[in-house]
């Protein structure tokens, strides 16, 4: 049996542009005959909103439009393309140009559409038609079409990122199957998520691109469908967004109190200090803040004791993601887990977290940490076993039991435990001392590599943790690189170890392949940069994409988490409890909260408060 569910749009985002394409999910409403139309679509269960919802209860349709506001991001850019692999692309242009056929609030796996206005998708998911809004249009005037959609898929399938083509080469067949609608039947991966995957994807206007172009950098300004248009660009320095007065999806249901800033500004620093020197001046309306020590000892400028600066530390009950210190087990040196194991307890958390960041940190001990989804202090339930039962030697025992625990040192610096621990793994995996040296017993050659940094705040902690592996003998030298190098190297896997951050939803779902799965350890630009190559691994991403209820979902992200976590594949890190902002007073968010933290799109300028604007030459305009 088929649903046929009207859906409103969304477009919401974030000031950082996280990972949100894949972070939702699809229900199903198995029947004998068609659903009503709903406002939404969830992965597992019923949509939160009514059909005849006015706005999200995390929006104000009351809030005022107008005004600029500017937020800095750290780095340069050489691209306002951000779908292909080559170039940086700058902030923004994924979030307000480009919009997809659905949107998702990212609040409890539920989508709502935006080009589509209606989905159609059989219980075994075997394939997906959307229906197309009649209003949806680009920028330009130009109406949106099925020819749009189906350009769309062909030329990020052939010629975009490597998530891109990954996700959709699961598509066997595309078929306009009437004036506004476009079918695609997937192959026989039985990938479940594959109708939100194609939700997802963003649409391109096909009468602007070409395949043959489509994968070179420009600074040409694209094109789009979404509620701003680029205003000016300065390139590597600045980018400037400003809202588009005739968007065809301003009216929505879902938008409604959303984009109240007439002009959007991004501009590009080199560090963190330069960054917060910009807020502290008013130059940037607002900082989500991640230093514990800026946020401890750094506020003591006198806008903040004014008033007219405004610190926060909001509720968020999403994953905390995973903050580690990656292995690149494709370099030699990495590639006997015994090694790894032995990095992992040399890792003195609690001096590090005492010492550099007054404590405020709590210990990352899962994938999904913060969440339902975490297996750390649970027993595999049966479900998990049952997955888990054709790899036995996937998991160790005391991950399997819920008992595992990463080592908890006396907090002195010394961390002596962890030291003997680790040189008798480090001895079972060839490695002796020698004159304070660690070697290899069979070349002699000393144990080094070097660990990519980027930034200065991560040459802190780098550097803290290369005088623990000193102990032990072990030379860890920090390399700091600009950001292009960073990137690039990032991309091609050229590096040792890097410190990275994977942030999760409450539905993890194609992604995860993405990051740890065999292919894309191979597959340069993925995010697998630990080199992750494991059936267990694959089987449990398979289990998560299969699962179709909630209780089996949530046992298959498990198991995934035990197996991941038994890899030791890297040295996790740590999370805050709280999400920390700082902004200028005239800039204004809703009461409430969203699930995952605050949503930038929902806030706005207060004409009134000129002294709480910063600097008005960007701050708030006529």
């Amino acid at each position: 049996m088929v649903n046929c569910v009207g859906i409103y749009s969304h477009a919401g985002s974030r000031l950082k542009a996280p990972i949100l394409l894949l972070m939702l999910g699809l229900a199903l409403f198995p029947g004998s005959g068609r659903a009503e139309p709903t406002t939404g679509l969830a992965m597992h269960g019923t949509p939160r909103e009514e059909p005849d919802f006015s706005h999200f209860r995390y929006a104000n349709p009351s809030g005022p439009k107008g005004g600029r506001a500017t937020f800095a991001v750290r780095g340069s850019f050489d691209s306002l393309n951000p779908l292909i692999v080559k170039g940086v692309s700058a902030e923004g242009v994924r979030e307000y140009v480009y919009e997809s056929l659905m949107r998702g609030v990212r609040r409890a796996f539920t989508l709502y559409g935006l080009i589509a206005e209606a989905v159609e998708t059989p219980a075994d998911r075997s394939w997906v038609e959307f229906t197309l809004n009649p209003a949806a249009k680009f920028s330009d005037g130009t109406p949106i079409t099925v020819d749009d959609v189906i350009f769309s898929h062909q030329v990020l399938r052939d010629h975009g990122r490597p998530n891109h083509r990954s996700y959709y080469k699961k598509v066997a067949k595309v078929e306009k199957t009437g004036d506004r609608k476009v079918r695609f039947t997937f192959d026989d991966t039985g990938d479940r998520e594959m109708p939100l995957i194609m939700g997802l994807m963003p649409v391109l206007p096909s009468h602007l691109f070409t395949p043959d172009t489509f994968e070179k950098t420009t600074l040409e300004a694209p094109i789009g469908s979404g509620p701003y248009v680029i205003d000016k660009v300065d390139p590597g320095k600045s980018i400037t967004y400003k809202r588009d007065p005739a968007y065809w999806g301003r009216d929505l249901p879902v938008n409604r109190g959303h984009y109240n800033f007439d002009e959007i500004r991004f501009d590009y620093y080199r560090d963190a200090g330069s960054m917060f020197e910009a807020f502290k001046s008013g130059l940037v309306q607002l900082r989500n803040e991640d230093d514990p020590t800026r946020w401890t000892e750094g506020y003591d400028f006198p806008a903040l004791d004014e008033g007219r600066v405004v610190k926060e530390a909001l509720p968020v009950e999403t994953p905390a993601g995973m903050s580690a210190l990656a292995f690149n087990t494709r370099k030699a040196i990495f590639a006997d887990p015994r090694v790894r194991q032995a990095l992992i307890k040399l890792f003195d958390f609690e001096w590090v977290n005492r010492t550099l960041y007054h404590g405020q940190y709590a210990r990352t001990e899962s994938y999904f940490d913060r969440s339902e989804l975490s297996s750390h202090g649970r027993p595999a339930d049966a479900t998990e076993r049952a997955l888990l039962a054709p790899y036995p030697d996937a998991v160790k025992p005391a991950i399997m039991d819920g008992n595992f625990s990463f080592p908890v040192s006396d907090d002195s610096g010394q961390n002596r435990e962890g030291r003997v621990e680790a040189l008798k793994l480090l001895e079972e995996a060839g490695y002796r001392l020698k004159d304070g040296v660690l070697v290899n017993a069979a070349t002699g050659a000393p144990f080094t590599f070097e660990i990519l940094a980027a930034t200065r705040a991560q040459e802190r902690l780098l550097l803290t943790y290369a005088r623990a592996l000193k102990q032990v003998g072990i030379e860890a030298r920090i390399r700091q690189v600009d950001s292009a190098q960073y990137q690039r190297r990032k991309q091609t896997y050229d590096f040792d170890m890097i410190q990275y951050f994977w942030p999760v939803s409450l539905s993890p779902g194609n992604e995860q392949s993405f990051r740890w799965g065999s292919e894309a350890a191979a597959t340069e630009g993925s995010f697998n940069y630990p080199g992750v190559k494991s059936e267990a691994v694959d089987a449990m991403i398979a289990a998560v994409l299969k699962a179709e209820d909630r209780s089996s979902f949530v046992s298959a992200v498990r198991a995934l988490d035990r197996v991941l976590l038994s890899g030791d594949y890297v040295v996790p890190l740590f999370h805050l409890p709280r999400q920390w902002v700082a902004h200028w007073r005239a800039l204004k968010r809703p009461h409430v909260t969203p699930l995952y933290g605050y949503q930038i799109d929902t806030w706005w300028i207060d004409p009134s408060d000129k002294a709480g604007s910063g600097n008005t030459r960007h701050a708030v305009g006529p």
